[in-house]
């Protein structure tokens, strides 16, 4: 799968719009100011780093341990809920979105009740 696939994919979701808070080298993809994708290149392999809780990150690591790993570029707090697949090795496109599906609604969840709202009235 390659990124301009997966982000189409992921701005085809309700709210989204993609965004570049970190220059131009990474792509985000927001809902509600919140990133629940984002796209880059690391020594010329294509990147996705998604969102999620930690036990889903940690069955995903486990299922693909050559292709997952915990978020490349995130804090270390923040390293068990977010995870970076290589997008040359074994994942299937279909697993791929659903990884991108669970972290949009991963995001949504965590909005305020309100944002929910108005993200459901959009």
């Amino acid at each position: 799968m390659t990124h301009e696939e997966i982000l189409n994919y992921c701005l085809s979701k309700k709210g989204a719009y993609q965004d570049t808070p970190f220059g131009d080298g990474t792509v985000c993809v927001k809902v509600k100011k919140r990133i629940f994708a984002q796209l880059f290149c690391l020594k010329g392999v294509p990147m996705f780093t998604f969102n999620g809780d930690a036990l889903t990150g940690e069955l995903y690591r486990k299922m693909y341990p050559k292709d997952v790993k915990r978020g490349y570029h995130c804090p270390p707090v923040q390293q068990p809920y977010f995870n970076t697949v290589d997008l040359t090795g074994s994942v299937p496109d279909e697993e791929i979105l659903r990884m991108t599906d669970g972290s949009y609604e991963y995001v949504v969840s965590k909005l305020t009740k309100k944002l929910q709202k108005e993200l459901e009235n959009e």
